[in-house]
């Protein structure tokens, strides 16, 4: 198993930035600051909520997080071990073996079904899955209440549902860390909150680490940790009291 894989060896914290910085148009007379020198830890289990204005940098940090983009300067460590130094090859491993992404449009592929997109991570990572690949897709489609539309073409089901079938594609790697950017922001009130209970619910059952971005209020209220960027710097980062 790679050390970067989810099981009870892991250690508790899952993320850390020190001193994240990114820049555009680096060295350039257009060159432009977007990051300035994050720190920020996250740890398994926990369920989280960016949010910002509009413009203060969200989409550019989870890029990063997710290792699609690289920090200028600064550190940023998964599972303990510092990105910086990765080749491609290594972080593309991380990003497909710690990471997990659902965005608002869920990108899937229309051409195929249900079971077929959610086992896209693992069809990318080792080909045809195997029969108890299969099932554990199965069984995450079974408890978003898919089961019976595994074999479906995703056009045929319905905006919630294709959220759901992203979820669990997601999640069928069972990564470390979950990144989620608006991901019930074309979806109405009720489906949305529908949707936001299963990042709850696997967030306890899996135990990976959730962030996800959001303007909506009541997401974030929900969550266990709100982190507030505004023009690209942490300005609070508040835990919600717990009622016992």
């Amino acid at each position: 198993m790679s050390e970067l894989e989810t099981d009870s060896k892991l250690p508790e914290e899952v993320l850390r930035l020190q001193g994240l910085r990114k820049s555009y148009h680096t060295g350039t007379p257009l060159e432009v600051e977007i990051l300035h020198g994050l720190e920020l830890k996250l740890s398994r289990g926990e369920l989280a909520a960016l949010v910002g204005p509009s413009g203060s940098g969200k989409s550019t940090l989870l890029n990063v997080i997710g290792l699609l983009d690289s920090a200028t300067s600064g550190e940023l460590f998964l599972l303990g071990e510092a990105t910086s130094t990765m080749d491609d090859e290594a972080r593309t491993r991380a990003r497909n073996e710690a990471i997990g992404f659902v965005f608002q449009f869920h990108h899937l592929i229309s051409a195929f079904t249900v079971l077929e997109n959610a086992l896209m991570p693992l069809m990318i990572r080792s080909g045809k899955p195997t029969k108890t690949q299969t099932e554990h897709a199965l069984g995450l489609l079974r408890a978003v209440g898919l089961h019976d539309f595994a074999h479906k073409k995703t056009n045929l089901i319905s905006g919630g549902q294709q959220q759901r079938v992203a979820i669990v594609r997601a999640l069928v790697t069972e990564p470390a860390l979950l990144l989620a950017d608006e991901p019930t922001g074309n979806l109405d009130t009720q489906t949305a909150a529908e949707v936001f209970e299963l990042f709850r619910r696997f967030n306890k059952e899996i135990g990976c680490a959730v962030l996800a971005v959001t303007h909506d209020p009541r997401l974030s209220e929900s969550c266990d940790r709100t982190i507030s960027l505004v023009d690209g710097r942490i300005i609070s980062d508040q835990m919600r009291e717990t009622v016992a």
